[in-house]
């Protein structure tokens, strides 16, 4: 019997979360694991496992690009829940945890999918710019940001 498609779904907390967690329904019937840098994050997927065939939850260390140290401690934390867990896909709404999970799971040959936070609504993001070159699927949120090259407008999660 052939098994649902993984989805590794990964995202900061705060608005970066909210948007991810509204993306959702894309995901009905797959097996989930969802990543984020709030443990108490956890709560709230485990317990709506509705739509979802299988859900897991982990939490990675919060950091920014001013904090290296702490970088490296999400990235190693990164690469081992991808090694754990072997999504068939990673979809993030960003930011420095989405952005390292995309990357590594490029290199693991699976499918990625970077959904730019409906935040920056002039430029892209950072890791929304750094994600563009790695990922199948590259969105904004705003219209005015699409290029011919990506990122592809398709809507707003909010």
């Amino acid at each position: 019997m052939t098994q649902p498609p993984h989805v590794l779904a990964i995202a900061s907390a705060g608005g970066h979360w909210v948007q991810l967690r509204r993306l959702s329904p894309a995901w009905a019937g797959c097996r989930v694991t969802y990543v984020s840098t709030d443990p108490q994050l956890r709560s709230g997927v485990l317990g709506d496992k509705r739509d979802a065939a299988e859900v897991r939850f982990f939490a990675v260390k919060d950091a920014n690009r001013w904090q290296k140290l702490r970088l490296m401690v999400s990235l190693v934390q990164i690469i081992w829940i991808l090694l754990r867990t072997r999504p068939d896909v990673v979809i993030t709404t960003g930011a420095a945890p989405g952005l390292f999970a995309l990357h590594l799971a490029a290199i693991m040959g699976k499918r990625t999918a970077w959904i730019d936070s409906i935040a920056n609504a002039e430029t892209l993001s950072l890791s929304g710019q750094m994600a563009g070159g790695r990922c199948d699927l590259w969105l904004t949120q705003w219209e005015n940001l699409a290029e011919p090259d990506g990122p592809s407008y398709s809507g707003s999660v909010i």
